[in-house]
This record gives C-alpha cells, sequence and structure tokens, in this order.
C-alpha cells in the first residue's frame, strides 16, 4: 500500500488523532525558528520532532502507567509537577502546546490562566481538548469536554485574545467513529457473553461488520462537509494569542 493510500486509510479509521496531529504539525511550522516552547501535560512527547526548529520544553505530571499513554511511556519530561503551578517565570515562553490535557486536571481554569502566566506577551497557545469522551486514562479523568463558549470566556478571563476555534471534524464523522467503536467491541469471539449468544450473535456481526466499519465511515466522511452545526464533533483545535496586559 502507498503512503497516500495508508494514510487515507488511516484517516478513515481513526480521524480523531490524525487531525489532530495535522493541526499540531501546522501550527508548529507556523513559529519562528528558536521559540523557546512548553509542551504541558506531554506524555510520551509524541510531537517532540515537530518543534525541532524551536526551543522545545515539556511538562508532565507522570502518574499514569505506560499502557495508559498513547505511545507508551512517558519521554524527557523537563518540568515535573502539577500543570496550574509550573515553576518558571512569568512570560518564560513564546509557545505553549497542551493536547488531550484538560480534561484530566481537576482545575481547568486554573490551567489555563497558568498557560496564560508562563505566556510572553504576544505569544501563541495551541490547545486541545475533547468535547465528549469516554472514560480514559482513569482515575485521572475528570470532565467530560469542553465547548466553545468556555474557551471564549476562560481563555479571555485568563488574558488571551484572537481565540480562534476548530471543530475536530463534524457529527457525522464521530457518529462514525462510535459505529467503528461498537464493530470493534461486540467482536464475538471476544465479547464477554454466554457461549451460546455469541454463537447467534455471529452471524448478524459478519453482515453488519463490513456497513458498520466501512460503509458508514466512507458516507459520514462524505455528509461531513456538509454539517454546518458540529453539536457532536469529538473536540476542538484551538489557537490564542497572550494579550500585552492581563484584565485585572
Amino acid at each position: 500500500m502507498s503512503l497516500r493510500a495508508t494514510l487515507a486509510s488511516s484517516e478513515l479509521f481513526s480521524f480523531n488523532p490524525v487531525l489532530r496531529d495535522r493541526f499540531v504539525a501546522r501550527e508548529a511550522g507556523r513559529l519562528p525558528a528558536g521559540t523557546r516552547v512548553l509542551d504541558v501535560g506531554a506524555g510520551s512527547c509524541p510531537y517532540r520532532p515537530l518543534f525541532g526548529h524551536c526551543r522545545y520544553e515539556t511538562q508532565d505530571v507522570k502518574k499514569l502507567d505506560r499502557d495508559q499513554l498513547r505511545h507508551g511511556g512517558y519521554g524527557d519530561i523537563d518540568h515535573v509537577g502539577d500543570a496550574s503551578a509550573i515553576p518558571v517565570p512569568d512570560g518564560a515562553f513564546g509557545a505553549v502546546l497542551c493536547t488531550e490535557m484538560l480534561e484530566h486536571h481537576p482545575e481547568p481554569i486554573r490551567v489555563v490562566h497558568e498557560l496564560g502566566r508562563v505566556l510572553a506577551p504576544g505569544g501563541r497557545l495551541i490547545l486541545t481538548a475533547p468535547l465528549g469522551s469516554g472514560i480514559h486514562q482513569e482515575p485521572w479523568h475528570f470532565y467530560g469536554g469542553f465547548t466553545p463558549w468556555w474557551y471564549e470566556r476562560f481563555l479571555g478571563e485568563a488574558g488571551f485574545e484572537s481565540v480562534t476555534i476548530e471543530p475536530n471534524a463534524g457529527s457525522f464523522r464521530f457518529f462514525a467513529q462510535e459505529s467503528i467503536r461498537f464493530m470493534r467491541a461486540t467482536v464475538p469471539w471476544n465479547i464477554q457473553l454466554p457461549l451460546l449468544l455469541r454463537l447467534a450473535w455471529l452471524p448478524c456481526w459478519v453482515i453488519l461488520a463490513p456497513l458498520l466499519g466501512l460503509a458508514v465511515p466512507l458516507a459520514a466522511r462524505q455528509f461531513d462537509r456538509h454539517d454546518r452545526e458540529h453539536r457532536f464533533t469529538v473536540g476542538y483545535h484551538v489557537t490564542a494569542v497572550r494579550r500585552a496586559t492581563t484584565p485585572a
């Protein structure tokens, strides 16, 4: 399979991380060479290569097990501790990256204020978080997700302006993601059901699997471009700029 076909297939079946990674790559490419960047909640540091032209540093509380991290195991973490109290001076960074972390902190509003504190005036925030997600990385999962109005209100209060909020695809692709999840969760030889029920479900699953795992995702990718409301998007990609002065 060609690289293009591999990427297309990956986006079809797992669009959420693929589109998020593209967003981060795009924003990383916009930063001037030498920008000091802090990756908050960096985990396994998958985005380090994207910031090779910058002075890239990382922060994480480091409380998850290896199998709870997307790429397994923590990367090199420069600042170990709470994201609401990062031990660096005010305005130390020209950019802050924070991906899929806010829902794992008990006080996300304090976190965005801290992100504003460590950013220099004119510094850029690159942020993603879910709108709705299943429980994961337990017991460090405290919130289901964040709406555009949450970002507008609390980023504004934290000293940010020029806030842009982009949905990570639309409702139809969200429906397709759950369709694939259902197909994978109900594989007859893995599902926790009595043997007779699994045998009864097997022919139904064989019939449904191509529809749920291929036809629905393909249709959803086409329908999604016509979704104007994005009420069930999986999350948002957010950028903001630190104001020159923080409101009192």
